[in-house]
């Protein structure tokens, strides 16, 4: 994950110092690109510990068309706790968007996945969260907006992101590590071998009470990466149990506190 940690030099040396919604402080550079490919191993950050099961969990609560914390208590993970109301609502985030489009039926997954099958070098694969009508009633507008599929002649798969704002300490290796296995288990699904999974970022910002943790970061060796094993099944019977991350070696975890 050198990849990771030169982006993080990059805004602490180049970043513009700004104030931002949250009235933390940011040192920001606007668009950045970072590729991780998948068969180097599953791009996990190794010089802190990342809790791969949180992960797993959002990324099925999203694929589930999800969009209330207490909608799955066996499934909750906390990452979304601070944004949603006393009742748990989030109103139409990322699931609500990937899977019903705008309340329209539209299911962007799996319209996706159908794609790959029929047309798959088709330039239009592209799967969005940034609804325009919606975002009003959104708890957090996307900051992951959308992505897009590219498949190869001879059977590879690659995503890319476009993410307007990453919170480049605490959010990022998050959402690296959720879009790649989002990447392998369509992949998996269209019987193609996932490849690049390509980050661009808009607004990549470190806040200003993270840079102690990230000094101790930018101080550690990247490990050997791990490798993630899926169950043999569709990407809708995907369930926790039947994802898998081997041989995963990292260092103590730091705590970054998270900007509301």
């Amino acid at each position: 994950m050198k990849q990771y940690l030169d982006l993080i030099r990059d805004v602490l040396e180049h970043g513009e110092r700004r104030e931002d919604r949250t009235g933390t402080g940011t040192f920001s550079v606007f668009g950045t690109q970072t590729r991780y490919d998948l068969r180097q191993g599953f791009p996990l950050l190794t010089t802190k510990k990342v809790l791969f099961s949180a992960v797993v969990r959002e990324l099925l609560w999203f694929l589930r068309g999800s969009t209330n914390i207490h909608e799955d208590l066996t499934q909750h993970t906390p990452i979304w706790d601070a944004w949603a109301d006393e009742d748990g609502n989030l109103g139409p985030i990322y699931g609500h968007q990937w899977r019903n489009w705008g309340n329209t039926g539209i299911d962007q997954i799996q319209g996706a996945i159908e794609l790959l099958k029929t047309d798959p070098t088709s330039r239009r694969n592209i799967v969005s969260a940034w609804n325009v009508a919606d975002l009003p009633k959104m708890k957090l507008p996307p900051c992951h907006a959308f992505f897009q599929f590219y498949a190869t002649n001879d059977g590879a798969l690659d995503l890319q992101l476009y993410q307007r704002s990453a919170d480049l300490a605490l959010g990022v290796p998050f959402n690296i590590a959720s879009y790649a296995l989002l990447l392998a288990m369509v992949a998996q699904e269209v019987g193609m071998t996932p490849r690049n999974f390509v980050h661009t970022i808009g607004d990549a910002h470190v806040y200003q009470n993270h840079l102690e943790g990230l000094e101790k970061q930018l101080s550690r060796m990247p490990k050997e990466l791990p490798q993630l094993k899926l169950a043999a099944k569709p990407l809708d019977e995907m369930t926790f149990e039947d994802i898998e991350l081997v041989n995963y070696q990292h260092d103590p975890f730091i705590r970054f506190e998270v900007a509301v």
